[in-house]
């Protein structure tokens, strides 16, 4: 299950379907405010968002799955708080995969949210290293520019909802050029479970994921299979 990161909607994923083939199936979720849900209003809280996506995420899967978790940046603190509600939910996270983010106690330093519009979007270019293209076209920067300022704004105030670690194994992953987010960051995620922790860098920046989705997977697949 794959958790979108700020801005982004299910279709990012839906190229790992193919790459991942036979492998896993590739869901994802579909947060309001974008694609089919393009007309709702997008959460600005991480934690709010969680409680009021897990039931579709238990839909999703069905009773008694089992699912690794998978989120990059905003949607990796969304993904740790779903492990926390899928617990008791009858689904059982082998695995909750971050990427790109700070262990979940650590306050966002840097910021976008509650800049003017043209130096909200240059701070998230100078963050994210690139500028969707959509962006620059006026009827979908309209669509699209809301909803990335409500993930940010929620992204870069959340506080978890426990102090609490997961039980469940933790991969964080990171572009090995990443200026957001250091390796010492990335590896704050030890202290985030009681279980086993492995840490792995790729070549790249913040959005490093882009290009590299198949070695993603390769990388999701190789540290499940180690832990059964």
């Amino acid at each position: 299950m794959c958790v979108p990161f700020a801005g982004a909607g299910p279709s990012f994923f839906h190229p790992w379907k193919d790459l991942a083939g036979d492998r896993r199936r590739v869901v994802s979720v579909e947060l309001p405010g974008r694609e089919r849900r393009i007309m709702e209003e997008p959460f600005r809280n991480v934690v709010e968002a969680a409680k009021n996506t897990v039931d579709d995420v238990v839909a999703e899967l069905g009773p008694g799955a089992r699912t690794v978790l998978f989120g990059h940046s905003l949607g990796a603190v969304l993904a740790y708080e779903l492990v926390h509600l899928l617990s008791a939910r009858d689904v059982h996270v082998e695995r909750l995969v971050v990427s790109g983010s700070p262990g979940p106690w650590t306050q966002r330093e840097r910021r976008a949210a509650g800049l003017p519009d043209e130096e909200f979007l240059a701070r998230v270019e100078e963050f994210a290293g690139f500028r969707h293209e959509a962006l620059d076209h006026p009827e979908m920067r309209e669509l699209i520019l809301p909803v990335l300022q409500a993930d940010c704004e929620m992204h870069e105030n959340y506080v978890p909802s426990t102090d609490d670690p997961v039980s469940v194994p933790i991969t964080s992953l990171r572009g090995d050029s990443d200026g957001l987010v250091t390796a010492e960051e990335g590896r704050q995620w030890r202290d985030a479970t009681t279980a086993e922790f492995t840490y792995v860098e790729f070549p790249g920046d913040h959005m490093y994921l882009v290009d590299l989705g198949r070695e993603v997977l390769d990388v999701i697949e190789t540290e499940s299979a180690r832990g059964r």
